[in-house]
């Protein structure tokens, strides 16, 4: 009678069954709760079958129908190469690439804003009547007339002239370089001295007096120029007057689109 009491007061412990339950679908919920952060299908429903199996009796808790679709690794790769730009080997880097992705629109507004600052300083110096600028389908076309630069006959540049081709020289630096043309013209009056037997020797050492002092500015890129001499070939005017044949004897400057450069 004794040991029969004992055992009716001993403590009902099956409250633990449940509470262990309870513990194993909180970790259970816990683990789905990471998977599901990690947004893989396929190690969701390994970790799900795992717990599954360990489980007794009842439906299994994380029998589901996958609300996750499965991660296509193909067009992840995809979408992930086309969102990083593709930089290309850099020794075949293309001539847009080269003039930092220059279009034809922002090199055609480069050559304004160059035209407008040439034109500013025209009226500073009070040139109007020496100096023309003209934005062309082959360039920005800079006119100088003989006047402004050399005396009769000579194609050295005169003293007060040097500092006008120094300041004209700063404002044909640009990044990456133009190309520009320097380009000799006389009239059709012929000349024939020990220096200048004809015209064309006249017109191509102006040209070329005129490049060498652009030049002495060390931000200019010598390989980007030329020169040339035209004689009395080009006129832009009648050599029939003083007037025309003023208008002919002139130096013109071409700045080059980028679109219209020559690799060499």
């Amino acid at each position: 009678m004794r040991r029969s009491r004992k055992q009716d007061d001993h403590v009902d412990e099956s409250w633990l069954i449940p509470y262990a339950d309870i513990l194993t679908l909180l970790l259970a919920l816990f683990i789905v709760l990471f998977a599901s952060s990690e947004v893989d299908a396929k190690k969701f429903e390994a970790i799900a079958e795992s717990f599954n199996s360990a489980m007794v009796g009842g439906k299994a808790v994380l029998e589901f129908e996958s609300s996750i679709e499965p991660i296509d690794e193909t067009s992840q790769t995809t979408n992930r190469e086309e969102s990083i730009p593709s930089i290309g080997d850099p020794n075949e880097r293309t001539s847009e690439q080269d003039t930092g992705e220059m279009t034809p629109e922002r090199d055609q507004k480069e050559l304004e804003d160059l035209q407008y600052a040439i034109e500013g300083y025209i009226q500073e110096k009070g040139l109007s009547s020496r100096l023309q600028t003209e934005l062309t389908t082959q360039g920005l076309l800079l006119t100088i007339t003989e006047g402004v630069l050399f005396s009769s006959g000579s194609a050295e540049v005169v003293g007060e002239s040097r500092q006008f081709v120094a300041e004209m020289a700063n404002m044909l630096i640009s990044d990456p370089a133009r190309q520009i043309m320097i380009e000799g013209h006389t009239d059709n009056q012929p000349i024939q001295t020990l220096e200048y037997p004809s015209n064309w020797e006249l017109s191509s050492s102006r040209a070329i007096n005129f490049m060498k002092i652009l030049l002495e500015n060390e931000k200019l890129d010598p390989t980007k120029f030329s020169a040339t001499g035209y004689g009395e070939y080009q006129p832009i005017e009648t050599n029939d007057t003083a007037e025309g044949r003023a208008e002919n004897r002139r130096v013109e400057v071409l700045i080059m689109p980028y679109s219209q450069q020559t690799n060499e």
